[in-house]
């Protein structure tokens, strides 16, 4: 079992260095941060946290073809895996058009996007020339490195639509699925296997993360107070698919948007999410995070990852997650 933290690029720089170094004393195996935009620069974080740490992989999750070039991606990437000792991942995705609309950016075709991005990075990182006349991409021979990566560098898809589920089975290393709830796993990982299948790969050669929201606290109030936050910054954003599952549609959504975005009222907000939106995450104590975790891995789930909010004191969640939920888990194979 592998286990791994997500954190939102909202906190102080300092901050993600203690965490990461806590992290990795209590047995996390990986280490990510978003992204997001107007928010601190992931790649920023990430070099500090690979300065700070020894053994302990780290990740973007995620950034996007449309706002971040996939030359510059690419550069980032090897970058952070050299500074890292060969411990950078990258995390990518479509990113989410209810983000990208800020700046004025459109999404077009995001599976093709994403593919292409996917193709020519994994040349990129194999030494090689990338070009590509594609349909988001127009490549000519000049474009490669001009210093040799470390190492093909592993490639997660962030991913919630069925297609880009099934994207990750087919042509990445790993995945980072948002299960919302957590319980919709069941449906994922379907996906990612035919993708798998179709492709003609092993299923054991993907890393599947079981991306979860938690907001743990010997508080029940308190845990559910923060994951009612994370809710209402992000849950207009969520996919159809995602929505769903919950019953929730995206008009659900649109005054809470309106409240936090707009008003910039987070405690409004916060009163206007309900407990069926709620159940995206857990919230509660390190006993209710663990029964879910145990239906999980009855599921099937063999790397689990923990989200934000993670609690009201993240050091303390972190603690937590590693000294008894780690111990209990690690073996399962």
């Amino acid at each position: 079992m592998k286990f791994s933290l997500r954190l939102n690029n909202d906190l102080p720089v300092s901050t993600y260095v203690d965490l990461a170094v806590l992290a990795e004393a209590k047995g996390f195996d990986q280490f990510w941060v978003s992204d997001d935009l107007f928010l601190r620069s992931a790649p920023v974080i990430l070099t500090s946290v690979a300065v700070a740490t020894r053994r302990i992989q780290i990740g973007t999750c995620i950034v996007n073809p449309y706002t971040l070039n996939p030359a510059e991606m690419a550069m980032m990437a090897a970058t952070l895996d050299e500074v890292s000792g060969g411990r950078f991942n990258l995390g990518l995705a479509a990113g989410a058009s209810d983000f990208l609309k800020w700046v004025g950016v459109e999404s077009p075709k995001p599976l093709i996007a994403v593919l292409e991005t996917v193709d020519v990075l994994k040349r990129l990182f194999a030494g090689d020339r990338a070009p590509l006349d594609g349909q988001f991409l127009q490549w000519t021979e000049n474009a490669y490195l001009r210093f040799r990566p470390l190492r093909p560098i592993p490639i997660y898809l962030g991913a919630m639509s069925p297609r880009m589920l099934h994207a990750i089975g087919s042509v990445a290393d790993g995945g980072l699925p948002l299960l919302f709830p957590p319980e919709h796993y069941s449906n994922v990982q379907p996906l990612v296997s035919q993708g798998a299948v179709d492709a003609g790969r092993d299923i054991h050669d993907v890393d599947l993360a079981a991306c979860i929201w938690c907001s743990i606290d010997d508080d029940p109030e308190r845990a559910e107070d923060a994951l009612r936050e994370k809710v209402a910054y992000y849950g207009h954003a969520l996919s159809p698919l995602i929505l769903s599952q919950l019953g929730l549609t995206h008009a659900d959504f649109e005054p809470i948007e309106h409240a936090i975005m707009v008003e910039r009222d987070t405690e409004k907000a916060k009163a206007l999410v309900t407990d069926q939106m709620l159940r995206i995450g857990i919230a509660g104590t390190i006993d209710d995070v663990r029964s879910r975790i145990e239906g999980l891995v009855q599921m099937g789930v063999r790397h689990l990852s923990f989200g934000p909010p993670l609690g009201t004191d993240l050091a303390q969640a972190i603690t937590l997650i590693g000294d008894q939920l780690i111990p209990q888990f690690k073996d399962v194979d």
